[in-house]
């Protein structure tokens, strides 16, 4: 849609135009049969000319006057003779000296930005690291970015606090502890960078670590390490399935010489009848497995086959 600024130029370029047409028609109405003009016809022509002129160069002089400033922009005005305005222009259509006066364009809106570096550890272990920043200017700041580091302040003044804060930042913790203490060190990296970077008037809206490796030296100790723990875990297991052998083993032996001595007991205590008692028990337990198996085909009727068994 067309702002308010590109739709007054067009009209005055319209009327310009308009007028111009008007001028030629009523001049060629105006001849007589001669070729020769009339006085007052003259006149108005002259008149209508000298207005579709002025119509014309004020319709250009209007549209250089004017410029926009869109959604999530902010404009700084650069003047030929004062330099930069400290006035910052918010949305809208506004207007300003042609050939003296300049708007210079802001995107305020957030902005991400990719930054990777390589940094020691606290125990020398090579780290890379990568952060995700969303960046912008802050508005009330933006004189002051133009005129000390320029539109591509992000270009400039990012990677090189960034390298600063995690070289910092890293030094103070051990390869392990970069691991085990993440958000520590992601929240330690977004205060001291959002600090650093509001001193050049930008604004951090969000930093995450988004990258983090180490040397091979320190991803092969760390997997020897694994290993070493696996093996360890291994061997704890099996001591521990040792030792509960063990204790099964002796329970079950605390159990039989339990066992034997109550059977011993129960033998004193009933005398012959617990023994005749286990003779019958084993006969029937024979004669039942005699009996369904096939390779006996005589079960002879003499008892003593049966209770004939040797004495306790």
């Amino acid at each position: 849609m067309a702002t308010v600024g590109e739709r007054l130029m067009k009209r005055l370029i319209q009327l310009g135009a308009t007028v111009a047409v008007g001028a030629g028609v009523v001049s060629k109405a105006l001849y007589n049969g001669k070729g020769k003009m009339a006085t007052v016809g003259e006149r108005l022509m002259k008149r209508l000319i000298q207005l579709g002129a002025t119509v014309a160069v004020g319709a250009g002089v209007v549209s250089k006057a004017l410029y926009n400033v869109d959604g999530g922009q902010r404009a700084v005005i650069f003047d030929r003779f004062t330099g930069v305005k400290p006035e910052v222009i918010g949305e809208g259509t506004h207007m300003l000296i042609p050939g003296i006066q300049k708007p210079i364009i802001f995107d305020i809106r957030s902005t991400p930005r990719v930054v990777s570096t390589i940094t020691g550890s606290k125990d020398l272990q090579n780290v890379q690291i990568t952060l995700r920043v969303l960046h912008r200017p802050e508005p009330s700041k933006l004189p002051n970015i133009y005129l000390n580091i320029g539109r591509d302040y992000a270009e400039r003044v990012l990677p090189s606090i960034t390298n600063e804060v995690l070289k910092a930042v890293v030094a103070q913790f051990d390869a392990h502890e970069m691991i085990t203490q993440r958000e520590s060190v992601s929240h330690r990296v977004s205060l001291e960078l959002s600090e650093r970077a509001k001193q050049f008037g930008i604004l951090l809206d969000d930093i995450a670590i988004t990258h983090l490796s180490f040397g091979r030296e320190f991803t092969d100790a760390v997997e020897m390490k694994q290993v070493a723990q696996q093996e360890a875990e291994k061997a704890r297991y099996l001591v521990e399935t040792a030792e509960q052998m063990k204790v099964a083993a002796i329970t079950t032996a605390e159990g039989d010489a339990q066992a034997a001595k109550l059977l011993a007991q129960a033998f004193k205590e009933a005398g012959d009848g617990l023994i005749e008692l286990r003779k019958i028990e084993a006969a029937e337990e024979i004669a039942e497995r005699m009996a369904k198996s096939r390779n006996v085909v005589y079960l002879p009727n003499n008892q003593n086959t049966l209770f004939n068994l040797p004495s306790v």
